[in-house]
């Protein structure tokens, strides 16, 4: 990645000054009502909840991550009739982003505004790279190490017994619904926590509790977030709400870091959380789950431009503090996409390819709206969260020679060769997990069958969110550090209702039978469910585990009545949590 940089800009007339000077102050204006009608959005949540509007729920969650891609066209429109003839001129935004410095100085997440402005800079100059002189780069700092505005936090001594120490912190929270039964839910988190605390040294006593007094809703449920301290540790402490016909009722409690890492991880929806500082709950988050990388929870947190900008930061950052070169990532090489990867940094790198296979039929564009779908829709938790990047500019040489192959001659619709460098103008970014065939033959039998079962789970979670995966071959899934399997393969990805499930034609005669598939006419949007098992290559006593515990998926009679209620109407409930820290009713 090389920067271009303005060591000494040509002074400007009195008037291109303050031409900048207020189009800074626009840029400033514009993310403060892109931030107001972002923060509008998520305070509805509580609403939602309130009054179980959960097809509303949903369709704020769509509008607030389009509001941004909105904000910063509307934004757009107003520079060019504000800057006119100099709209592209580099000079008069260097002192653009210098004015803008100093207008959002003492501004609470900074980061969040420089990176609004970044994104009008690289759409008004169509930057290859980066342009360090018009645009906001800090590889070398952690953005949150400057946080200085505390999130609100609730804060209970354990005086008493747990229970009571439980009820006071779910009264703390002031809801227009009330408990079904305040007293008993506590009573239940009391008992569950000291269950999933037995680990500590000694008796599991808590000694005190914080919590953040924002609540974090997602689709149906409520989520209570703080943590537990004891004498020598402390806990995460997340606890799910969910909102029945009697009233409100803790379902589940969380103190595991890898159950709460689950629950903030990349292959959910995104939290509606309203936050005064975003920042500053990135940070305590961290202190829950620190292994998850910062441009996750911002994510998650629903700030995905600023996601992608601590993403990019972080990666090139690790990329030029060394000299290790980009590889084929694992797995089988796909027909729709070329992914590489840097071996020590966990992430894949996906290019479209000029031409896919004949079989696929689809084109560049079908296989972006797939992702563009999966953006916004639910993910149920199957699903990865891909972030999509624009003219990504990098060293020849760090490239093996056989991705640069693949990418020079397979590629070239998103590839600009420019001397030393490549300029990826599109590609994807997701998390680096373990393809599923290659997890099933290196792992032990136990791990085997336990993922195996988690694919069939899979299958059948994304079908209660009305997507259908389309290519179920286990290459086209992964298993993360926590063991769950993961789709990450959209170009055939479809809606369940758009799906036609079939039962397989019976042969007329003989000859029939012994034409293969081509005795019979298979519609674009076939599906014949009992050949999923044909190509999955299992070894049979996982092949027979798969059938006993997921066998209906194989049957059309499944995908016909999971149509049904999906048409219908019918909202499928997916806990995005363990049955084991499920509170019992």
């Amino acid at each position: 990645m090389n920067a271009v940089v303005d060591t000494d800009p040509p002074a400007l007339p009195a008037a291109d000054r303050e031409l900048a000077r207020e189009a800074a102050r626009t840029l400033r204006q514009a993310f403060a009502h892109y931030n107001a009608r972002f923060r509008d959005i998520t305070q509805r949540a509580k609403r939602r909840f309130e009054r179980r509007e959960w097809t509303a729920a949903r369709l704020d969650a769509i509008e607030r991550i389009e509001l941004y891609d909105r904000s910063v066209a509307e934004t757009s429109k107003t520079l060019a009739d504000l800057l006119g003839a100099q709209a592209e001129q580099r000079s008069l935004w260097a002192e653009i982003k210098r004015c803008y410095a100093e207008e959002t100085q003492a501004l609470v997440d900074q980061e969040l505004n420089k990176t609004f402005f970044n994104t009008l800079a690289r759409r008004f100059h169509r930057i290859r790279g980066v342009d360090a002189a018009i645009e906001f780069i800090a590889l070398d700092i952690e953005p949150t190490d400057r946080i200085t505005h505390p999130v609100p936090r609730l804060s209970y001594n354990a005086t008493a017994s747990p229970a009571e120490l439980y009820q006071r912190v779910l009264e703390g929270y002031r809801f227009e619904v009330p408990y079904a039964d305040v007293a008993l839910s506590a009573e239940r988190i009391a008992r569950l926590v000291a269950q999933q605390l037995g680990h500590w040294d000694g008796e599991p006593r808590v000694r005190a509790v914080e919590m953040l007094q924002t609540v974090f809703y997602r689709e149906r449920r409520a989520y209570l977030v703080g943590r537990l301290f004891g004498e020598r540790e402390y806990a995460p402490l997340v606890i799910a709400l969910v909102h029945e016909d009697e009233g409100l009722r803790a379902d589940a409690v969380m103190t595991s870091r890898d159950d709460v890492a689950i629950l903030f991880g990349f292959t959910r929806s995104y939290f509606q959380a309203d936050l005064e500082t975003v920042g500053d709950a990135v940070v305590f988050l961290r202190t829950l789950l620190p292994r998850k990388p910062v441009n996750e929870l911002y994510t998650v947190l629903g700030r995905a431009k600023q996601g992608k900008t601590e993403r990019y930061r972080h990666f090139f950052h690790h990329l030029e503090a060394g000299q290790e070169r980009f590889v084929h990532a694992d797995g089988e090489r796909g027909m729709v996409m070329a992914v590489f990867t840097l071996p020590s940094y966990p992430l894949v790198f996906k290019v479209i390819r000029d031409r896919f296979a004949p079989s696929k039929g689809m084109s560049r564009q079908d296989v972006m709206d797939k992702y563009q779908f999966v953006f916004k829709h639910d993910r149920a938790g199957r699903l990865i969260d891909a972030q999509e990047f624009r003219f990504l500019r990098f060293r020849r040489d760090r490239f093996e020679p056989a991705v640069l192959e693949e990418l020079t001659q397979s590629c070239t619709s998103s590839l600009i060769e420019d001397g030393e460098h490549l300029i990826l103008t599109h590609l994807y970014l997701e998390r680096r997990l373990r393809p599923l065939n290659l997890y099933l033959r290196e792992t032990q039998p136990e791990q085997a069958l336990r993922a195996i079962l988690d694919y069939g789970q899979a299958i059948k979670d994304l079908a209660m969110s009305n997507v259908f995966a389309g290519d179920l071959l286990l290459k086209n899934f992964g298993v993360t550090r926590h063991g769950r399997v993961i789709f990450y393969d959209y170009d055939e990805l479809a809606l369940v209702t758009d799906c036609r499930f079939r039962e397989m034609p019976q042969p007329s005669d003989d000859e029939d039978d012994t034409r293969g598939q081509d005795w019979y006419y298979v519609g674009e949007n076939d599906v014949f469910p009992e050949q999923f098992t044909e190509f999955l290559g299992l070894k049979p006593e996982l092949k027979r585990a798969l059938i006993e515990r997921h066998g209906d998926i194989f049957t059309v009679r499944w995908w016909h009545a999971m149509q049904r209620e999906l048409n219908a109407g019918k909202f499928y409930d997916i806990p995005p949590y363990r049955d084991e820290v499920r509170v019992p009713r």
